[in-house]
Formats: C-alpha cells, sequence, structure tokens
C-alpha cells in the first residue's frame, strides 16, 4: 500500500483531518469521502492510480479524525469547508476533485457554485438524492425535535473483525482482507462498563434526521453553472439510486444539467465501487484527470 500520512488544521473552527499521499510537488487531485465514511477508503484507488499524484483527503467534519460539530451538520457546510481547505492548500489553480456519493454531491454543485476553481469532476455514484414535497417539512421538523430530546448513539462491536463482517454483510462485493483494513480506519476502540468496545469513528449525531428537505431543483441549478469536464461513474445496476427514489427520469434531467459530461458503467460493483473495483476505477478516472 502506498504510504499516507496526516496533517490537522483548523477550517472554520473545526479541528479538520487531512489525509495525504505523494509528493507536494506532483500534481494535486482532491478526494472526498461519502456519508459515514472516512478518508482512508480511497486507499485502494490510491494505490492503483499509474501516475504520480499529491492526493488530499479530508475526513469530513463530524467523522474520521475530524472534529465533531454541535447537535446537526448541514450540507452547506461540505461546500464552504472544501472552499476553506482549498484557499489553504490550492489557493490560486482550478483544482481535481473526486468525490464518492455525499462527496461526489459535495464536488459536483461546488463546481457550480465556483466554476473557476474547478478543472474537473469525477463523481463516483453520486446521484443527488429524491426531491421532497414541502408538506413533508412539519413531520421531518417533529421527528428532528424529538431525536433532539436525546443522545445519538452507535452501535457497539465486539472488535475490529465484528465490524469488518458488519461491512461484509453490508456489502457481500467487499474482500474480506479489505473489510478488515477498512474496519481499523471506520471504527476505533472506546472504554466501557467492562472493558473496551469497537464503534464508528465519528460523531453519531450524524445519524439523526436532516431537518432541511432536499431541493432537487436548487442542485440542478448549481449544476448547470459548471463549466468543468465532469465524469460521473456509475455501478451497471442502478439499485440503490432507484431504491432511494431517484427515478430515471430524474436521472437523466441531471445528466442534462452538466455542459460537459461523461457517464462510465462499471460492471461488478455496487455503490461503494471505490471498494470493489479500484483498479478498473483508477484505470477509468486517471485518463479524464490527466486530460487538458
Amino acid at each position: 500500500m502506498k504510504t499516507s500520512r496526516s496533517r490537522f488544521a483548523d477550517v472554520r473552527g473545526v479541528r479538520y483531518h487531512l489525509r495525504e499521499w505523494g509528493g507536494e510537488g506532483a500534481p494535486k487531485l482532491f478526494m472526498l469521502h461519502g456519508w459515514m465514511d472516512v478518508s482512508a477508503s480511497f486507499q485502494f484507488v490510491v494505490d492503483a492510480l499509474a501516475h504520480e499524484w499529491h492526493v488530499i483527503a479530508p475526513d469530513w467534519r463530524g467523522f474520521g479524525r475530524s472534529g465533531w460539530w454541535g447537535d446537526g451538520y448541514w450540507f452547506p457546510d461540505y461546500l464552504a469547508d472544501l472552499d476553506a481547505i482549498l484557499r489553504m492548500v490550492e489557493p490560486d489553480a482550478p483544482v481535481r476533485l473526486v468525490g464518492h456519493s455525499m462527496g461526489g454531491n459535495v464536488a459536483c454543485m461546488y463546481a457550480g457554485v465556483r466554476p473557476s476553481r474547478v478543472a474537473r469532476v469525477v463523481a463516483l455514484d453520486a446521484f443527488g438524492l429524491v426531491d421532497r414535497a414541502a408538506d413533508e417539512a412539519p413531520g421531518r421538523y417533529e421527528k428532528w425535535l424529538n431525536e433532539l430530546a436525546g443522545p445519538a448513539t452507535f452501535r457497539d462491536y465486539a472488535d475490529f473483525d465484528a465490524l469488518a463482517q458488519r461491512l461484509q454483510r453490508d456489502n457481500p462485493r467487499l474482500p474480506a482482507e479489505r473489510a478488515r483494513w477498512l474496519a481499523g480506519h471506520l471504527g476505533e476502540r472506546v472504554g466501557c462498563e467492562g472493558g473496551t468496545v469497537v464503534r464508528l469513528a465519528g460523531d453519531p449525531a450524524h445519524r439523526r434526521v436532516n431537518p432541511v428537505l432536499y431541493r432537487r431543483a436548487e442542485a440542478e441549478a448549481c449544476w448547470r453553472r459548471a463549466t468543468a469536464p465532469v465524469m460521473w461513474v456509475e455501478p451497471a445496476d442502478p439499485a440503490l439510486r432507484r431504491h432511494l427514489g431517484v427515478g430515471d427520469e430524474a436521472h437523466d434531467a441531471a445528466r442534462d444539467c452538466f455542459r460537459a459530461l461523461s457517464v462510465v458503467t462499471l460492471e461488478g460493483a455496487g455503490h461503494n465501487l471505490h471498494h470493489e473495483q479500484p483498479e478498473a476505477l483508477a484505470r477509468i478516472i486517471e485518463p479524464f484527470l490527466l486530460s487538458q
């Protein structure tokens, strides 16, 4: 495995963990993880990249080794955190962004909000969310208030092997060796009555419902403003997208928003295609990222 290193920086009042691979002089590549994930999960793709890169991957606020933030986490904060990180690490040149799931949605929206700051975007199974009707708001706010009344918690695991087994149950395509490695980064050992357990590394407040309804039209407006070339890499099986309610019509409309979009379908992978097919994924995305 290629060796990574860690550094910590203040990002808008949060102690952020940035994981980096490669030398300072190499072209920079920013990798943005998804919800309930951590920066280390890009290790398998980084290992498969043939070119020399300086990869910079943050743990989003409240995930992994980054600091926590109050009772809630709001999507616009990820845009603002990315903006602050780029000002700190790459203040002038347009950047290359690779994002998975939530991280891919951050990257695609940022490309429209700050079009001059983005050179290229790779979005890994990042298709937005289903649009929500306004009449859902009262019930959503009520559920959020109810959840705030009690502590948010993560499930306990006896050890890292138990967490790895859970990862494989959730994703049968994930090889056991990779599951064990990921468990060591996704989880942390914590003390409890009677000894220690393993829990997910991060703030359990992420498990609370978000009271702010998703407005797909707002995302589409941002996507339409993006000028950078964008590559969507999707698993051949659209099961997750359809399960979450994003139908083919909405998906096609999203694709039409981008001025320069290429779509690649990856066989033999599900939602976590960067875990399941990292070598094939690297072969797909690297020529695109190196294009002028």
